[in-house]
């Protein structure tokens, strides 16, 4: 079975079960991983404590955001693994057409733009990739950005808001007008007429992305 180091790996919601390293730098992640999952250690991507070709694949999923830098971390990635590189990411030219962030909540878009690695950027350093388009689930059980596309309340929900960064990393004042304006159109049922055209779809490209690059 291929090895996998799982890099900014948070509390392993994505990990498989061939991970034989997890690399997070929050220790409070590292605190919420399950007793079963794969050994730890609290690191940066940038300074991978993994050793060259150590494992066949580097994976890093939804994590290349908050890299401080993005050239060294995929170097390392490229470092570590013998066969393959895998990213998943968000393209962010197509999740800005996303409702919530055009309709209601512009802030919120400026900080997903700000936060973004472009897909550009990723490929020039990962060299030949293949990118495949990852469309969301109208009951995607994860909590990141774009999963609750028809589920609209969620939004509204403070602990909701609080475990995504874009909505985390913008100031609250912010926020404000267009969530009350969401909460209306919710109530008056504006919302539903407006998209009515996805309530019956089963999952939808907000433009997040996988990237797979293999070195041999």
């Amino acid at each position: 079975m291929a090895t996998v180091a799982n890099i900014g790996a948070g509390t392993g919601s994505y990990e498989p079960s061939n991970t034989v390293v997890a690399v997070e730098p929050s220790h409070v992640m590292l605190t919420q991983r399950r007793a079963d999952a794969a050994p730890a250690v609290r690191a940066v991507a940038e300074h991978l404590p993994v050793g060259t070709d150590a494992v066949d694949a580097s994976i890093a999923l939804l994590t290349v955001h908050h890299w401080s830098d993005i050239d060294a971390g995929i170097a390392e990635m490229i470092r570590v693994a013998r066969r393959r590189v895998v990213i998943l990411t968000w393209d962010d030219t197509v999740f800005r057409q996303f409702w919530l962030l055009r309709e209601y909540l512009p802030a919120v878009a400026a900080t997903d733009a700000r936060l973004a690695v472009p897909i550009t950027k990723l490929v020039s350093l990962l060299g030949d990739v293949s990118t495949q388009t990852v469309p969301v689930p109208h009951d995607c059980v994860d909590g990141f950005g774009g999963a609750y596309w028809r589920r609209p309340h969620a939004y509204l929900d403070d602990t909701v808001r609080a475990g995504i960064s874009m909505f985390a990393l913008t100031p609250k004042p912010l926020l404000v007008k267009g969530l009350e304006r969401l909460r209306a159109d919710l109530a008056s049922g504006a919302w539903t007429r407006r998209h009515a055209d996805l309530l019956d779809m089963p999952q939808l490209d907000l433009g997040y992305r996988l990237l797979v690059s293999d070195l041999d």
